[in-house]
């Protein structure tokens, strides 16, 4: 399937067959439909690929944050962070006990942290469309890459909280449990991402590093931040996402491209992920989507999305057009794939199935109606924003925005750091 789709990546990222549309229909195909995976979900190899994709994800998103660019520029993703996620969460909240058949409130809190995080990757025209206007194409780029690092901690939160109230564990040991995987988490994180940091900034400044190896070195960093996090007992995508802004931070300065292989690596392990996501998850649980599931995973992708955004949005003069844009493009991929994996793995809440089905039918609609409207809607959009004067431009949209990285850079030229360090730093 990898080698199908990378012969024809060029063509298809012309169309509008994204990546995880492709992996997700193979996965359905080489499943259920043809029998050539038999993996099932709870099961080690499913639990370790989710977590491997993800710890370095979350390591290669955080080790992009800039200060510099946020501080020019952070209107957009502070109010959809600030504002947009926690009235998101409350809203998914109240749906899921207004929607789902016996869902309390606790385990439909689990559920909306589950399905706030965004995924830019699955509609991934929408922030490197350099035509749409760099504070509204930055804005999303930057929720997307926070948003799962600031989830990972309340999910477990929600789900000690959970299992404290159907009685499963004592408030002492879900406290005890959260205080552990919080707290070593960012001990391992600060340790992973400073150490790792530091070693880059001495061999680089002494050319003891050859430039390939650079990138071998922060993939390093990221494993390492997760093997002290599972070593001491915390998370390791607390470890992951803290040691990546860390080593983002203390070793910017460096010189060169650091994180192609880790972006790379992310990409490789996030379309496999995807592939077993149709091919384990999707087709199983096909046959036992109610309707019940069906409108809250709609609900989700729409109102508990798009409301809380257009709120979040108010007095920054934002126009209707740009509201709609950001509110319908919050797709929901990995980080979730891995929540419900964590959920299956680690809790034994009473609706638990419940919870399963409905994170599975909004990822399952996400993949394909994002993926399918990212061009249309963009174009569209843009069309909107360039039929305006270049006198006349809307205002909020058209303030320009600091450059913030997206996911997948360009290949990195193999040469030493005093001539590296010129188009990504730049």
């Amino acid at each position: 399937m990898l080698l199908a789709f990378s012969a024809v990546s060029g063509r298809l990222e012309r169309s509008v067959v994204t990546p995880a549309i492709f992996f997700t229909s193979a996965g359905l195909l080489a499943g259920p439909v043809l029998g050539l995976i038999d993996l099932r979900i709870g099961g080690e190899p499913l639990k370790l690929l989710a977590e491997a994709t993800l710890v370095l994800v979350l390591f290669a998103d955080a080790s992009r944050i800039s200060f510099g660019a946020l501080r020019n520029e952070f209107a957009v993703p502070a109010r959809l962070l600030g504002i947009g996620l926690p009235l998101t969460i409350a809203a998914g909240t109240l749906v899921g006990v207004g929607v789902l058949p016996g869902v309390s409130l606790v385990e439909a809190l689990v559920l909306s942290i589950m399905l706030a995080c965004t995924d830019a990757a699955l509609g991934q025209a929408v922030v490197t469309d350099e035509r749409i206007p760099s504070r509204i194409r930055q804005g999303l780029n930057v929720e997307s890459g926070l948003n799962d690092g600031i989830c990972v901690p309340l999910f477990f939160i929600a789900l000690a909280l959970a299992e404290w109230d159907e009685g499963t564990v004592t408030a002492q040991a879900a406290v005890h449990l959260v205080l552990e995987e919080i707290g070593y988490g960012l001990v391992a994180g600060v340790a992973a991402g400073v150490l790792g940091a530091l070693a880059l900034r001495v061999a680089a400044r002494r050319s003891l590093v050859e430039p390939h190896w650079r990138q071998i070195l922060t993939v390093a960093t990221a494993l390492l931040a997760a093997g002290i996090a599972t070593g001491l007992g915390g998370s390791i995508f607390i470890a992951a996402f803290t040691g990546g802004f860390l080593f983002g931070v203390v070793g910017r300065d460096s010189g060169g491209e650091v994180s192609y292989l880790v972006d790379e690596g992310g990409e490789l392990l996030n379309a496999v992920t995807f592939v077993v996501f149709g091919a384990a998850i999707l087709g199983p649980a096909l046959d036992d989507l109610g309707w019940e599931v069906l409108v809250y995973a709609v609900l989700s992708l729409t109102a508990v999305r798009m409301l809380p955004v257009a709120l979040s949005l108010l007095g920054s003069g934002a126009r209707r057009p740009t509201l709609a844009f950001l509110g319908w493009f919050g797709p929901r991929g990995l980080a979730t794939i891995v929540f419900a994996v964590i959920l299956i793995d680690e809790s034994s809440l009473s609706h638990e199935r419940t919870l399963l089905l409905a994170v599975v039918a909004t990822i399952g609609i996400s993949v394909f109606a994002h993926g399918l409207t990212a061009r249309p809607l963009t174009n569209r959009y843009v069309g909107w924003y360039a039929s305006h004067p270049r006198e006349k431009l809307p205002p909020m949209e058209s303030v320009p925005a600091a450059g913030h990285r997206w996911r997948k850079p360009g290949a990195p030229a193999w040469q030493p750091a005093s001539q590296g360090a010129t188009e990504h730093d730049q």
